[in-house]
């Protein structure tokens, strides 16, 4: 007797307003998300601001050389401490004055010391967890979530295989890409490559062999999916690669669960993609490129070039045709293919996907 078919997520959990809602509060405020790359604020006092589930933060260099994240809020009024990137000595809310220390705690604030019973130091700014992940700097707006290497077991260890380098690698670039789709869609096409042979003839023919292409989730029940393949022949390749380096030949990809994957193309050569959730029907996706230093590289700023107008021109169309799709009145969710061989022609990786998917949502 055969098994049921699995089918896909119904098109509400894409198109809801009130599970985009939930997600935010829930899912997205729970989860480790990746905030930007320690070389960006490589000084004491560097800091930058970013958004993660609908919250403004920023992530500063503190005196002792640690990193923290704290909620961009003054505790005073409630207005925002800083905008974009900069260097301060002290944290200044352009409010009122108030002064707050690298670590977050309040230094000093004007007519604050006329107050009866005012202790400053049981005033800070609220900080939020961050972990240094080779670099990479992720967030967790949880406080009791369990820490990376539990939800991603591994994989640290696995990019340092593949990127022996990563520790000296700094972003040369970013691409950013606003789609008009859901974040679950744009994620569940990064996450498969069932369309790859006949949507994305560069990716196919000059960097991968799409039938060796597989996707697997983790074995220990990690929030992981691993991208593997093989790198086309080196006549193929549409940039030179040294296949005397260990991995040089491979492809392999580590996505995290629910907006961040590590990406490291034949030729030990670190990309990265990152998604942000905009709205109910819109997100941002980042492209990451890397090299030692952020030093200029003309075969890395080539590959970023082709990527774009190749692989990312072509999602672009794929994942906002899909999102008026979703909408369609027509839409019957259909079974996934779920090929026991798995394979480019698999689509185990969407199963597990959508299981994260409903389990969030659901419970």
């Amino acid at each position: 007797m055969n098994a049921p078919l699995i089918r896909s997520l119904e098109a509400r959990y894409y198109t809801d307003a009130a599970i985009y809602a939930q997600e935010q509060d829930g899912l997205l405020a729970r989860t480790w998300q990746f905030a930007g790359h320690a070389a960006e604020i490589p000084n004491v006092g560097d800091y930058f601001a970013f958004e993660v589930a609908g919250q403004s933060l920023f992530a500063i260099r503190g005196r002792d050389e640690m990193v923290r994240t704290f909620y961009n809020v003054c505790q005073h009024r409630a207005h925002e401490m800083v905008s974009g990137t900069g260097n301060t000595r002290v944290v200044v809310c352009p409010y009122h004055a108030w002064t707050y220390e690298l670590t977050g705690g309040l230094r000093a604030g004007p007519n604050i010391k006329s107050v009866p019973g005012f202790d400053k130091s049981e005033i800070c700014l609220t900080e939020v967890r961050t972990e240094d992940f080779h670099g990479f700097l992720f967030v967790n707006l949880d406080d009791g979530a369990a820490p990376m290497d539990e939800w991603y077991p591994g994989v640290r260890e696995e990019i340092a295989a593949f990127v022996p380098h990563i520790a000296d690698l700094a972003p040369l670039e970013w691409v950013e890409v606003p789609e008009r789709c859901n974040w679950k869609v744009s994620v569940e096409n990064y996450s498969e490559c069932y369309h790859c042979p006949i949507n994305h003839a560069t990716f196919a023919e000059g960097v991968v062999k799409p039938e060796t292409y597989d996707i697997q989730p983790d074995a220990s029940g990690g929030y992981v999916l691993r991208h593997v393949t093989e790198c086309q022949s080196i006549e193929k390749m549409t940039y030179p690669i040294d296949l005397s380096v260990p991995h040089a030949g491979d492809y392999q990809s580590w996505f995290l669960w629910p907006m961040f994957s590590f990406q490291c193309y034949p030729g030990n050569v670190l990309n990265t993609y990152h998604w942000r959730a905009e709205g109910v029907d819109a997100c941002r996706v980042w492209r990451g490129w890397y090299t030692p230093g952020g030093h200029e590289s003309d075969v890395i700023r080539d590959l970023a070039v082709q990527d774009r107008e190749t692989t990312v021109e072509e999602d672009i169309r794929l994942v906002e045709s899909v999102q008026k799709g979703l909408k369609s009145k027509g839409y019957r969710p259909g079974p996934l293919v779920l090929d026991p061989g798995c394979g480019v022609s698999s689509e185990h990786s969407i199963r597990a996907l959508q299981q994260w998917m409903r389990e969030a949502v659901d419970g």
